[in-house]
């Protein structure tokens, strides 16, 4: 409102070709307001999605974020990451039983097993940039 009664009475009032297209203060408030927010929401939106600003924020987030490398407390703790290694190791026994694991395989489930066996212990997996906080 203010930024509308500024621009109003400062810019408006002082050129008459415009006063002559909003001789009213009403009439200008409705029309700046009804084109102006959707028209600043647009430009807006696409100056975000064009700046590389917004993906440098988001890459930044995600790798400050210590629960990209570490499990999260409750359920993930308790529920998911157990369950996952039992899954695993089962499905290596019943690959291994019918002959289906070949070298490369069995060591690449070996290390899912000892990344998920570091995670239950509360260390972290990955490589993460800054590791200062974890």
């Amino acid at each position: 409102m203010s930024t509308l009664i500024t621009v109003y009475y400062l810019a408006i009032k002082n050129i008459p070709s415009l006063l002559d297209i909003f001789p009213k203060f009403e009439l200008f408030a409705v029309l700046a307001t009804v084109v102006g927010v959707p028209l600043s929401v647009a430009v807006g939106w696409i100056h975000l999605k064009r700046s590389h600003l917004f993906s440098s924020e988001t890459d930044i987030s995600v790798e400050a974020n210590p629960y990209n490398y570490k499990m999260m407390p409750g359920k993930e703790a308790v529920l998911s990451t157990p369950m996952m290694l039992i899954q695993l190791r089962i499905l290596r026994r019943l690959a291994e039983t019918n002959g289906l694991l070949k070298g490369r395989e069995k060591e690449e489930i070996e290390g899912l097993e000892n990344m998920l066996l570091t995670l239950l212990k509360g260390g972290y997996v990955g490589e993460p940039r800054r590791n200062a906080n974890f």
